[in-house]
């Protein structure tokens, strides 16, 4: 029994995974955001590109009218707790100032500020050549996307100002 439930989870009996479907799960990724309450409020779906990565995000039951900092952080662990804490610092493997307007920024953790719609919801697609899904240096798997409360300066390290983490979700 044991044996056969180890060749059906290892795919032994069911053949070869097709090279399509492979490619498929090591391109994307998804990251489910949690808020601070820990509970669900939205989601994210990544794809791998030649030159980036492209993140479509919709988070919902933010305050409305608004513009928040979204980030990407080193450690893919999202304690709502502790306000997110747990996640760590931005994403940062090449040792750059926080922000697209510092003089040796931005670094690889950094993404553009995104607006709240009327109804509460984030939605954004956004795309990044700094970083990509699998490889060790800039992969980002098992990292974090942080939603703060503010906007971001683009200048002011170590967050640009953007405030208490309000959603964290790990990318999977």
């Amino acid at each position: 029994m044991v044996m056969l439930t180890v060749a059906i989870a290892t795919g032994m009996l069911a053949g070869p995974v097709p090279a399509a479907l492979a490619q498929q799960k090591s391109d994307t990724a998804r990251a489910d955001f949690i808020g601070r309450d820990g509970k669900e409020t939205g989601r994210a779906q990544l794809t791998a590109g030649s030159n980036g990565v492209l993140f479509e995000v919709e988070i919902s039951g933010l305050e409305p009218r608004k513009w928040m900092a979204l980030h990407i952080h080193e450690t893919g662990t999202c304690d709502a707790a502790h306000g997110h804490e747990s996640a760590g610092g931005h994403f940062n493997p090449d040792g750059r100032e926080h922000g697209f307007l510092a003089a040796d920024g931005p670094h690889a953790g950094d993404l553009p500020n995104q607006y709240v719609g009327d109804d509460g919801v984030l939605r954004a697609q956004i795309h990044s050549a700094l970083v990509r899904l699998d490889d060790a240096e800039r992969g980002i798997r098992g990292r974090a996307l942080v939603l703060h409360a503010g906007s971001d300066d683009y200048r002011t390290g170590p967050a640009g100002g953007a405030g208490d983490r309000v959603a964290c979700a790990e990318i999977r």
